[in-house]
């Protein structure tokens, strides 16, 4: 019995969740993915008639959402940091300048989100028209880091794709030496596209949360919900990957 347990508890799963969850960006993605199916499910039951119910599920999505705005307050300086360093970083202006925006969009949207914590938990007190104010300049940032993410991952696309069929045109059988190191070059090229569409898949999914709260779409919890869902899986998959070396 007592090896049963141990094979339980020492499970590699197991110990690779505890890595996972022992990160504050594990966490944020966990408690996203938790929040927007919370969504979803809210919305689905309210749809059947279901108010009781979805009551539960909606007082979820909002605790989670809360706890998530503590678990980032720390995230503004760090893009902030990011923006200094991609204009620091050389290359191609137009992507430099379009990271640059993304990080600045971010810390925005996250500075403010903070002082919407702030009021949230009664820390500080903002008449409804201020809380107001803020949460729809907040989510102009928000929309506008994800649109420059966006275009950043259509021009880095481009840019891999052209480097890339310049490599493969290139392609001699004279210098071994040469040709392993195009196709080491290659590689590496196909992993930063792989990587680039990976983030343009989630970004496009995002979009649509601060369109919808700003009034240029007008999709509901449902739609929402479920994007926010599939993103957070793709984001949750990601870090997961990053914090177990795979």
């Amino acid at each position: 019995m007592a090896s049963v347990a141990s094979q339980v508890v020492f499970h590699p799963l197991v110990s690779q969740t505890l890595k996972m969850g022992s990160t504050t960006l594990g966490r944020d993605k966990t408690y996203r993915t938790v929040q927007y199916f919370s969504r979803f499910v809210a919305w689905y039951l309210i749809s059947r008639g279901n108010k009781l119910d979805a009551a539960r599920w909606s007082a979820l999505k909002s605790h989670l959402g809360t706890a998530r705005k503590l678990l980032r307050l720390g995230k503004p300086m760090e893009h902030l940091q990011a923006a200094l360093r991609a204009s620091l970083t050389p290359g191609p202006a137009a992507e430099q300048v379009v990271n640059i925006g993304r990080q600045l969009g971010y810390f925005g949207y996250l500075t403010l989100d903070a002082f919407a914590w702030a009021n949230a938990i009664k820390f500080i007190t903002l008449d409804p028209e201020t809380a107001k104010k803020i949460s729809r300049i907040s989510n102009r940032f928000w929309l506008a880091g994800i649109l420059f993410s966006i275009t950043n991952a259509i021009l880095k696309t481009a840019r891999l794709t052209s480097e890339s069929r310049k490599l493969q045109a290139s392609r001699t059988e004279k210098d071994l030496g040469e040709e392993a190191e195009r196709e080491t070059k290659l590689r590496s090229l196909a992993a930063t596209l792989a990587a680039t569409h990976y983030q343009f898949y989630i970004d496009i999914l995002d979009v649509w949360n601060p369109a919808t709260s700003l009034g240029f779409v007008d999709f509901n919890d449902g739609v929402i919900g479920g994007f926010g869902f599939i993103s957070s899986i793709l984001a949750w998959r990601k870090q997961w990957l990053a914090v177990n070396g795979k």
